[in-house]
């Protein structure tokens, strides 16, 4: 698996279970939050939910003090599987919520594979989660270069997520006009075009020495001015032949050349940024599209299918819509010992036994997993490629809508 699809992935589960935790409630001060990062130590950590768990006994009211001692236990008892916090650290949310006609129930989630280390260690008990480092890990910092040009200033930097970072601004001693007539007027209009050449020389090769190091990081350069200058250092080649492959059209007007200037870029590119990051799935999508109309198309779709697909090493690239909730549980009998798997949705009813109609029936809660996650496992067996596509355009949710969210592009046709 790539190590961009892996960081994806990580980044979904996190987003789906910030939607749940986000969402539950508790009755009082009784849900636990804790925040571990990777240099804490959890034997630290089991010492000081120890003694949270006496002063727990203090409580006055009966049904508060055995919630959150019922929480604090149930926190010791998940991170007794961990020896140290990991990479990245983990993070814990327990307590009892709120489900309905006044009644609770004890949820655990325990996040041990973000996309970003937790920056700092945090334990709150209240009536909601304290979500506030998950919810930072998912602000989208894609990076873009920007760029504002004219002939008296220039200014660059970069814009990642909901910062602009402006590097440098640049003024340039360029003559705006002159009054020189007769014979020296040919000689005064050459000497300001030579000292704009210059500076527009200069301008773009510091850009590019700043941006040359980050470009695989880089998703576009976004061009702006407050006149025609900015078109004409683009198609004259000041730009490094690198740089310029990532210089996306069109160009904006603005009102400026300095740090203003870029964040009125922003303001007006803020579309151009969105389409060229979805411009990839829309292509991938409409690919798939045109295919499984053909007579004896590359393509197919659907679970059953896509698994038969992916049985036979026919799968190239695999599409799987991000608004996918379904889960591959691992089911397993006590009565007669019968073990079998099946996709249901997140929250599913525990089914009686397909064997012996027993109702004694257990999750493996060791091989379950997400059904995005198992596809991409079994996927990766035939070194295939998967694409995660969001609902942010109408592709995306037409793949979701009419498709089931589960389509691939395969090698060869089956049938």
């Amino acid at each position: 698996m790539s190590d961009e699809l892996e960081l994806q992935q990580r980044r979904l589960r996190l987003k789906k279970a910030v939607e749940d935790l986000s969402s539950m409630r508790g009755m009082g001060t009784e849900l636990v939050s804790l925040v571990i990062p990777p240099d804490k130590m959890i034997s630290d950590v089991r010492h000081q939910l120890g003694n949270e768990a006496g002063q727990a006994a203090n409580i006055k009211s009966k049904s508060t003090r055995k919630h959150v001692s019922d929480a604090i236990e149930s926190a010791m008892a998940s991170l007794n599987r961990y020896k140290t916090p990991g990479e990245r650290g983990l993070a814990l949310f327990v307590g009892y919520v709120i489900v309905g006609n006044n009644k609770t129930r004890l949820v655990n989630v325990v996040i041990d594979d973000p996309p970003e280390p937790f920056g700092s260690y945090r334990y709150r008990c209240g009536s909601t989660f304290e979500l506030s480092q998950l919810e930072e890990m998912l602000i989208d910092r894609t990076a873009y270069g920007l760029f504002v040009i004219d002939r008296s200033e220039s200014a660059y930097g970069l814009a990642s997520g909901k910062r602009l970072h402006c590097q440098e601004h640049v003024t340039s001693l360029v003559p705006s006009k002159h009054g020189r007539g007769g014979q020296s007027a040919q000689r005064f209009e050459r000497l300001i075009e030579e000292a704009a050449d210059k500076f527009f020389k200069k301008s773009a090769e510091r850009a590019c020495a700043y941006w040359l190091p980050m470009i695989e990081d880089l998703k576009g350069i976004i061009i702006g001015g407050p006149g025609a200058t900015k078109d004409y250092v683009v198609k004259n080649d000041y730009f490094h032949h690198e740089i310029k492959k990532l210089i996306r059209e069109p160009f904006f007007d603005v009102g400026y050349s300095n740090e203003s200037g870029l964040r009125e870029l922003i303001q007006r590119a803020g579309g151009l940024m969105d389409q060229i990051e979805l411009d990839a799935e829309r292509k991938l999508v409409d690919s798939f599209l045109r295919e499984v109309m053909q007579a004896h198309p590359k393509a197919t779709y659907g679970e059953v299918m896509i698994r038969t697909a992916l049985d036979q090493g026919a799968v190239d690239r695999l599409l799987l819509s991000e608004n996918i909730t379904k889960r591959r549980v691992f089911w397993f009998c006590k009565n007669c010992g019968n073990e079998w798997e099946q996709t249901q949705k997140s929250r599913s009813e525990v089914p009686d036994c397909n064997s012996c109609s027993a109702e004694d029936v257990r999750e493996d809660q060791e091989r379950s997993m997400d059904l995005i996650d198992e596809l991409t496992l079994l996927a990766g067996h035939t070194s295939a490629s998967v694409t995660l596509v969001s609902m942010d355009t109408e592709e995306g949710a037409t793949l979701y809508d009419a498709f089931g969210g589960i389509a691939a592009l395969l090698r060869y046709p089956i049938s």
